[in-house]
């Protein structure tokens, strides 16, 4: 994000997709008063990481788009990205407490 600082609105929608966007928006409501700052850092670290992924899906996409190769050396971690999404489904995607 840029230097602005987060706020509920912008981390709903840097979050993109309108059903964890929900969830969100869910935590941040029932959360008690004590819990409020540690839920909003958590969805702030799931935001920041989800912007940081898109800006490098963008900048890979380029790459492609060019019929380049991206620079440095890359190593196929596929299964373990897709291992790793169906365990965070499973226990409720961005749940990273």
């Amino acid at each position: 994000m840029s230097e602005q600082p987060w706020t509920i609105e912008s981390i709903r929608d840097a979050l993109g997709n309108p059903v964890l966007a929900q969830r969100f928006l869910s935590e941040i409501n029932k959360a008690p008063a004590h819990e409020l700052l540690g839920v909003f850092a958590k969805w702030e670290r799931i935001a920041e990481d989800t912007l940081a992924a898109v800006e490098r899906g963008r900048e890979l996409a380029a790459y492609d788009a060019r019929g380049e190769e991206p620079p440095g050396e890359w190593i196929d971690v596929t299964d373990r990205v897709l291992a790793e999404a169906e365990r965070a489904r499973a226990r409720g995607a961005g749940d990273r407490s």
